[in-house]
C-alpha cells in the first residue's frame, strides 16, 4: 500500500475515522469531567543510616543502608503505624466510623484495624532515588484531608520508631535494675567477708606476710651464728684444759709455767749438793708447789669460763631455736592468712567490677529508655496539594486526541481490510495483475456535464463516470 492508497481508503471512510475520533476525544472530555476528585500530599522523612547512635554499644554494627531502608519503608507501612494514625485523628470515636464498621464486617475484628486498612489503601511510601529520604504520600478526597493524613502517617512513624527505640530499654531496664540489686548484695556480702575475716585474724594487708618472713630469716641468721658459736665453745670445753687456747695465750699462765720450770731447774740443782730435808730444799719445793696450785687455779679458773660460755652459749640457742620455730609456724599461718585474704580480695574486686558492669549498663538502658531522638526525621510538612492527582484536563485531550486519530485509523484501515474496494489506479492495477491503458476521469456532477455539453461532436459513449 502506497500513499494514495492509503489516503483514498481514509477519503473514502472520512465518517468512520471522524466519529472514532470525535467519540474518542468525548469520551476523555467526559471523563476528566465525571472522575472523582483526588488529591496527593507528600511527606518527607530522612533517614540518616551514617549517624551511630551514642547510646549503642561498642561492639553495635553498623547499619546496611540496603536493607535498614526497606524495614523502615516496611514499618512505615506497617499495621501499628496506621492504627497509631486512626488514633491520632480520633477517627474510631467517629459513630459514623463505627457505624460503617459494623455494615461491612458485621462486627468482626476491630473498628481501628478496620480504618487502619481504610488508610492504608491510600497510602504510598517510596525512597527517594539515591537518597536517604523516604516519601510518605496519602491520596484522598480532598486536599486538607490528604495533608491531615500525610502529616499523620510520618509523625505516626517518627513515633512508632522511637518505640521501637526505647521499648526493648524499658523492658531491659527493670530487669537490670533487680540485677544491679543483686550485685550490690554481693558487694556488700564480700566486703563483709573481708573486713570479718581482718578483724577475726589481724592481718589487714598481705605485706605483713613478708615482715614476719624477714624477721624469720634474721631468727635464722642469729641462730646460726650462735651455734658455731656453740660448737667452738664445745670443742674448748672437750679439749684438755692445757690444750686450751685461752690457756696456751694466758700471759700468767705461762708466766706461772716459767716459774714452775725455772724452779724445778734449781731445785734440779741445788738437789746434788743438798739433801731432800735440808731446809733450803723444803723452802724451795714449798715454793714449787704453791707456784703448781696457782697455776692449777688459773687453769682451774679459764675451764670455768669455758663452761660458763658453754651454757650461756647454750642456753641461746635454745631460745633462738624456739624463737625460729615459733617465727616459722607464724610465717606459715601468715601465709594462710595471706592466702585467705587474697581470695576474698579478689572475690572483692570480681564482685566490684560486676557491680560496676551492670551499673553501667543499667544506666546506658535508663538512657536510651528516656532517649526522645532517633536518626529519622521530618523534612518537611505536607502541604494542601493545589491540582488533582492524574493528568490535566489539556494533557488528558491531547493524550485522547492522539489515541483517537491512532484509532480512527486503525479503525478504517481495519474495516479496509475486512471489505477491500477498488478505490484508486494502483488498487485495480493489484486486483487484476494487468497494465492499465488509460484512466478516465471520474464523474463529478455538473462540471462533467457542462464539458461534455461544450464538446465538439462526436459518437456518443455509453459510459457517464463510475462513482467509485
Amino acid at each position: 500500500m502506497n500513499l494514495s492508497q492509503f489516503f483514498a481508503i481514509l477519503r473514502a471512510r472520512r465518517m468512520l475515522v471522524l466519529g472514532i475520533f470525535l467519540g474518542t476525544v468525548a469520551l476523555a472530555l467526559a471523563w476528566v469531567l465525571l472522575r472523582p476528585a483526588y488529591y496527593t500530599a507528600r511527606a518527607p522523612i530522612l533517614v540518616d543510616v551514617r549517624n551511630p547512635d551514642p547510646l549503642a554499644q561498642p561492639n553495635y554494627q553498623p547499619i546496611v543502608p540496603a536493607s535498614y531502608m526497606a524495614t523502615q519503608i516496611d514499618i512505615a507501612r506497617s499495621d501499628r503505624v496506621a492504627e497509631r494514625v486512626v488514633e491520632m485523628l480520633g477517627m474510631d470515636k467517629d459513630p459514623k466510623a463505627t457505624e460503617g464498621w459494623q455494615r461491612a464486617t458485621g462486627g468482626r475484628g476491630s473498628v481501628k484495624a478496620w480504618l487502619a486498612s481504610d488508610l492504608q489503601a491510600g497510602l504510598d511510601v517510596k525512597p527517594a532515588r539515591e537518597s536517604n529520604i523516604i516519601n510518605i504520600s496519602w491520596t484522598g478526597r480532598s486536599p486538607q484531608q490528604a495533608a491531615n493524613v500525610a502529616n499523620a502517617f510520618a509523625q505516626a512513624y517518627l513515633d512508632t520508631a522511637l518505640d521501637i527505640k526505647t521499648d526493648p530499654a524499658r523492658k531491659y531496664s527493670a530487669w537490670f535494675d533487680e540485677q544491679l540489686k543483686f550485685a550490690r548484695d554481693r558487694l556488700e556480702q564480700a566486703q563483709e567477708r573481708l573486713t570479718q575475716y581482718q578483724q577475726r585474724t589481724g592481718v589487714i594487708s598481705a605485706d605483713g606476710a613478708d615482715m614476719e618472713t624477714q624477721r624469720l630469716n634474721e631468727l635464722s641468721s642469729q641462730l646460726t651464728l650462735v651455734q658455731g658459736q656453740l660448737t667452738d665453745v664445745a670443742n674448748k670445753r672437750n679439749a684438755a684444759a692445757g690444750s686450751v687456747a685461752e690457756t696456751m695465750a694466758s700471759p700468767l699462765i705461762n708466766s706461772l709455767k716459767a716459774d714452775i720450770a725455772r724452779q724445778e731447774a734449781r731445785i734440779q740443782e741445788a738437789s746434788a749438793n743438798l739433801g731432800a730435808r735440808h731446809p733450803q730444799m723444803i723452802r724451795m719445793q714449798d715454793e714449787l708447789r704453791a707456784m703448781r696450785s696457782r697455776l692449777g687455779a688459773e687453769t682451774g679458773s679459764i675451764g670455768s669460763s669455758i663452761e660458763t660460755s658453754y651454757q650461756v652459749t647454750k642456753a641461746r640457742e635454745r631460745e633462738l631455736m624456739g624463737a625460729v620455730n615459733a617465727q616459722r609456724a607464724r610465717v606459715m599461718q601468715f601465709n594462710k592468712f595471706r592466702d585467705e585474704l587474697n581470695v576474698l580480695r579478689r572475690d572483692l574486686d570480681a564482685a566490684q567490677k560486676a557491680y560496676e558492669a551492670v551499673s553501667e549498663r543499667a544506666s546506658q538502658s535508663k538512657l536510651q529508655a528516656l532517649s526522645n531522638q532517633t536518626n529519622i526525621q521530618r523534612l518537611a510538612t505536607a502541604i494542601e496539594p493545589l491540582e488533582q492527582k492524574g493528568p490535566t484536563m489539556k494533557l488528558a485531550l491531547i493524550v485522547a486526541a492522539v489515541a483517537g486519530f491512532l484509532l480512527a485509523l486503525a479503525g478504517a484501515l481495519l474495516l479496509e481490510l475486512i471489505n477491500r474496494r477498488v478505490r484508486s489506479v494502483d488498487d485495480l492495477a493489484m486486483a487484476t495483475h494487468l497494465p492499465i491503458l488509460a484512466t478516465v476521469p471520474a464523474h463529478d456532477g455538473k462540471a462533467s456535464l457542462a464539458r461534455l455539453a461544450h464538446a465538439p461532436a462526436r459518437p456518443a459513449l455509453g459510459y457517464r463516470g463510475s462513482y467509485a
